[in-house]
């Protein structure tokens, strides 16, 4: 019975890992290459280093129509509140050309971040982005006055 249990669950892990594929692959320079789909974006990780807390920063992504047909965004959808994109949703992109996708992080929590964006294209395309970074806790006071100050006046 033990060896029945193990040789179907070394079936089941075979299976399931051989149906695993990424969508989002990387070159060496950081720059996400042409895709079956014919959606490139100029990045698929950015990261905003230290910010200070309570500091929103935002970020372009460029996303670039590498297809013969013209594609939309659907949809760009953050993991949590704390990330806002913002597109045209309007905009259909033809061949070759363009869009941007900015995204924003709210830096309210301290401590490190990693949050995924995914992109919704021509109904059924997906691809995900990250933005990462860590937040630094900004001082609760303002530094102390120099008494030395009033001596440079002079």
């Amino acid at each position: 019975m033990k060896k029945i249990l193990l040789a179907s669950f070394i079936c089941f892990a075979t299976v399931a890992v051989s149906a695993q594929t990424s969508t989002n692959i990387v070159s060496p320079s950081g720059t996400a290459p042409a895709t079956p789909e014919g959606l490139a974006v100029n990045e698929m990780v950015y990261d905003f280093g230290k910010i200070p807390q309570g500091k929103p920063v935002t970020h372009q992504f460029i996303v670039t129509n590498t297809s013969t047909a013209a594609y939309k965004l659907d949809n760009v959808q953050a993991s949590c509140g704390c990330t806002t994109p913002q597109w045209d949703k309007e905009k259909v992109i033809a061949p070759g050309e363009t869009a941007i996708i900015t995204v924003g992080y709210n830096a309210a929590s301290e401590g490190p971040f990693t949050k995924p964006v995914t992109i919704t294209y021509n109904g059924t395309h997906t691809k995900v982005l990250n933005i990462k970074g860590e937040v630094w806790k900004t001082p609760a006071t303002p530094a102390p006055a120099s008494e030395g100050v009033s001596d440079l006046k002079n």
